[in-house]
């Protein structure tokens, strides 16, 4: 893959492989969400979709998922801009925006672990959707997703 290829590269022109890379693995986009009806604000719970492998932080059956969770989202360069519930520190979004990745983006970093140990995945933090009501999930409001910051890069 072109190095930095995200810069030059228009989101509608990107092959499907480097669309796909730009999804850090995160798991923020598939927290449950609640939104205000009146002011649009998204409020994130740490309660994950029942597809989410909270270790991985990646879809557990990431082809069928629109088939196993209706309300699944696919995300797509026409309707990025429309999608106001994805974090600030999402790739998709960051691009979008015309901003550069984070330097713990696995495409920053060349390791996927980045973004679990500067502390911007959800692993360790959430808990299955799975026997849970709504209102239960409703109960379990939390701010952290909205955060861009995570644990600042060390030196070995």
């Amino acid at each position: 893959m072109a190095t930095e290829f995200w810069k030059s590269t228009k989101l509608s022109e990107m092959t499907p492989k480097q669309w796909e890379s730009l999804c850090d693995g995160c798991g923020r986009c598939c927290l449950n969400k609640f939104e205000d009806t009146k002011t649009k604000k998204i409020f994130y719970s740490d309660v994950a979709c029942q597809l989410l492998d909270t270790k991985s932080c990646r879809c557990s059956d990431y082809p069928n998922r629109t088939k196993k969770v209706p309300d699944c989202v696919v995300l797509s360069p026409r309707n990025l801009k429309k999608m106001n519930c994805l974090p600030p520190t999402c790739g998709y979004r960051l691009v979008a925006e015309g901003k550069d990745l984070y330097w713990w983006h696995p495409l920053k970093s060349g390791s996927a672990k980045s973004v679990h140990e500067a502390g911007i995945s959800v692993r360790g933090r959430v808990i299955s959707e799975i026997g849970l009501s709504d209102e239960e999930i409703e109960d379990r409001l939390v701010t952290w997703p909205m955060s861009p910051r995570g644990k600042r890069k060390t030196k070995p």
